[in-house]
């Protein structure tokens, strides 16, 4: 697949400064939600670069450093788990990434948005569903977004050990729902999401 397609497109359209926009950890029961948007080079290539989810946290690693050298701009946006109990998980969501693409240290011309669901914002915009895998753009935020919210997680683990966030980022596997339900929450967890709800106050 042509990482290229979309970028290629909006040059030909006019467009200058495109940036990706994507983020990580939506569906997780803990810890926040994180955007990130870059602006690459005009025409790099960076080997290897696929959506995240494709990717070892290793290669993941090996990138991150590599995607901002190679950018003209890149920003993360972190919205925490008691943000997301109060507006809900999909406008956490589109409020991170807009945050990060107020936060870029250059005003992008068009955005190129991983999903179906444009943000707040007077910017031009595509929606592009599956872009993480389908945009060279997109794909490099993916990355940031990732690795950024491994390491909130890895942090959360040395503080909260016995829930292994080390190991799942604070995703519903079968380990962390019976730590979850062996301990109750801890303060990383949101309290609205299904599986941990109903082990509050019990």
């Amino acid at each position: 697949m042509d990482l290229h397609e979309f970028e290629t497109k909006a040059i030909h359209q006019g467009f200058k400064n495109i940036a990706g926009i994507d983020e990580a950890g939506r569906g997780p029961l803990a810890g926040p939600v994180v955007a990130a948007a870059v602006i690459l080079l005009s025409k790099v290539n960076i080997p290897d670069l696929n959506d995240s989810k494709k990717l070892s946290p290793k290669k993941r690693e090996e990138l991150f450093p590599k995607i901002q050298e190679m950018s003209v701009a890149f920003s993360v946006a972190v919205i925490d788990q008691e943000v997301i109990d109060e507006i809900n998980i999909l406008q956490a969501t589109r409020l991170a990434m807009k945050k990060a693409v107020e936060t870029l240290k250059i005003t992008p011309g068009l955005l190129l948005i991983d999903g179906n669901q444009k943000i707040d914002s007077n910017l031009n915009q595509w929606a592009i569903v599956k872009g993480d895998s389908r945009s060279l753009s997109i794909a490099a935020a993916s990355v940031l977004a990732k690795v950024t919210r491994d390491r909130i997680m890895d942090d959360y683990h040395k503080l909260y050990p016995q829930y292994g966030f080390d190991r799942h980022k604070g995703y519903g596997t079968k380990l962390h729902r019976n730590q979850i339900q062996e301990y109750g929450p801890c303060p990383v967890h949101r309290k609205t999401f299904k599986g941990v709800s109903e082990y509050i106050n019990r």
